[in-house]
């Protein structure tokens, strides 16, 4: 007997202009998307995956955008509800959750040998071969969640499971874009977040780009063969069979229990995907940009489009859209995703930037905030630098050669390198709003830089004062370090001697 249909079924969670929060079905969140300021969940993989699955669901909708100027003309005259209202009635029997022919996403006829707890389909909780600190759930005696839920955590598994090794069914990898740092531009609304990402594909490729719910479900017996093929579209990408998931309910409708393995292998691991940025390595050639430890704000560059057509499409897409009306141009962008270390996710995360509205322009932003970076790393190699020396000649108390090993422990433990980059991440997204269409780009340089001097200047301050009350040994070692800071003040002090030369020079001629 079927039951929960995705369409109609409250499970996607929304918040109103107004503060309002509440779960939509497929249908309401589409059609009332201009009324939803987004889509808002407690877990940042959950909400990547709902607008990738909701993107999924427009492209095969409107069969398109298969080029910018159709592009255009959706985001002038918002998303035509009549073809979403279509396509719905027409795949409506494909979205149930529970149903005895085509349950959402899953393989029907899976028996596993081990019913597992539904905490495994999310990163957020205990599965029981990975523990969550600070999550108590028992894996062996694990409540029920309810069907949306269970919806939510599913599509997420799918977008960010990476590969463990071990499955019932034959052993395939991780989730096509599992492991990278996803991009979203946010909207002033929910229609125009999605419409912002709905990157236009050529029309061939279009008309074949099927997703999970158009599919032939994979037969049981070609999943334990080992199932393998290419990426169709982003809306295959987007809700790519990463595990062969059958979920169990109880009586109340509720999921207790569910099979899990592997699903499908991606042979096309050199496709694009829309939402993430890319780099060039000298011997893989082009990967993802990651989330890392030291934060992605100092890579914010790689999220701007350049000739090198390595940052995120949607953004350059949000771009292209907003030219002809600068004043939806989308404020701030999302990024989200996870970090792992091979099996094991170590975090996730969600970040939110200010997109620099000089992007509507014909400047080289990327470039522009490129320098400002390498501006920040240029003078923590100095106090990276500074530190080492510190520690070195503290250590060696006279004659004695510290061991390497030692001097890179005692540098870790300082807080000056934190310090100098917490205060410069708070300065860099204030420096982001500021380039606007208007703002000269020198004034924006010329006052980083003093940033960047300030936070040097301040950080080695604070390490001296704490140094001022230690022995003899400890001053020395003090003293010597210096010269180091010293050398890059007065190099940032003559930088910024030139941009201020340079402005007085303009005052005096306008």
């Amino acid at each position: 007997m079927s039951h929960f249909n995705l369409i109609d079924e409250p499970w996607i969670p929304v918040r109103f202009p107004d503060g309002t929060r509440a779960e939509l079905g497929i249908r309401d969140t589409l059609l009332r998307a201009k009324d939803i300021a987004v889509i808002e969940d407690a877990s940042p993989l959950v909400v990547a995956s709902l607008h990738r699955f909701l993107l999924a669901v427009l492209y095969r909708a409107l069969e398109g955008p298969t080029d910018i100027d159709q592009a255009k003309e959706w985001f002038k005259s918002g998303l035509p509800a009549d073809k979403i209202e279509a396509y719905l009635d027409q795949w409506r029997d494909r979205f149930w959750l529970f149903d005895e022919k085509h349950p959402f996403g899953q393989i029907l006829d899976f028996e596993p040998k081990i019913w597992r707890a539904w905490t495994v389909l999310a990163a957020e909780h205990n599965a029981d071969n990975a523990k969550v600190l600070f999550d108590h759930i028992d894996v062996t005696r694990a409540d029920a969640v309810s069907a949306g839920m269970a919806a939510r955590w599913m599509l997420a598994t799918q977008t960010f499971s990476v590969s463990a090794g071990k499955s019932e069914l034959s052993h395939t990898g991780t989730a096509p874009s599992a492991t990278a740092a996803m991009a979203l531009p946010l909207g002033r609304n929910l229609e125009d977040t999605l419409l912002l990402s709905l990157v236009p594909q050529n029309r061939a490729v279009a008309a074949q780009d099927l997703p999970i719910w158009e599919r032939s479900a994979d037969s049981l017996a070609s999943l334990k063969a080992g199932t393998e093929r290419t990426i169709g579209g982003y809306a295959d990408r987007y809700t790519w069979r990463t595990r062969s998931i059958r979920l169990r309910r109880d009586d109340a409708g509720n999921v207790n229990l569910l099979a899990f393995a592997s699903g499908v292998e991606n042979a096309s691991k050199d496709a694009l995907d829309p939402m993430l940025a890319y780099r060039i390595d000298n011997e893989i050639g082009r990967l993802p940009i990651q989330f890392k430890d030291r934060g992605l704000w100092r890579d914010f560059d790689s999220l701007l489009p350049d000739d090198t057509r390595l940052a995120p499409g949607v953004i350059e897409h949000a771009a292209a859209l907003t030219r002809i009306a600068k004043d939806r141009f989308p404020r701030s962008v999302m990024v989200l995703g996870q970090a792992n270390n091979k099996a094991k996710i170590e975090y996730w995360r969600m970040e939110r930037f200010a997109l620099p509205q000089a992007l509507l322009g014909d400047r080289a932003i990327r470039s522009e905030i490129h320098q400002l970076l390498g501006d920040a790393e240029e003078t923590q190699k100095a106090l990276g630098k500074a530190c080492r020396g510190f520690a070195r000649n503290l250590l060696s108390r006279g004659e004695r050669v510290p061991d390497g090993k030692d001097v890179g422990k005692f540098v870790e433990q300082m807080p000056a390198s934190a310090s100098y980059w917490s205060r410069l991440e708070a300065a860099f997204h204030d420096t982001l709003r500021d380039y606007t269409l208007e703002r000269d780009p020198d004034d924006i340089r010329l006052d980083w830089l003093k940033t960047v001097r300030a936070a040097l200047h301040d950080v080695w301050a604070q390490h001296a004062a704490g140094v001022s009350t230690g022995d003899a040994w400890a001053i020395r070692a003090l003293v010597r370090a210096e010269g180091t800071i010293g050398k890059q003040l007065k190099a940032l002090n003559d930088e910024i001697q030139k941009y201020e030369t340079h402005r007085n020079q303009q005052e005096e001629t306008a």
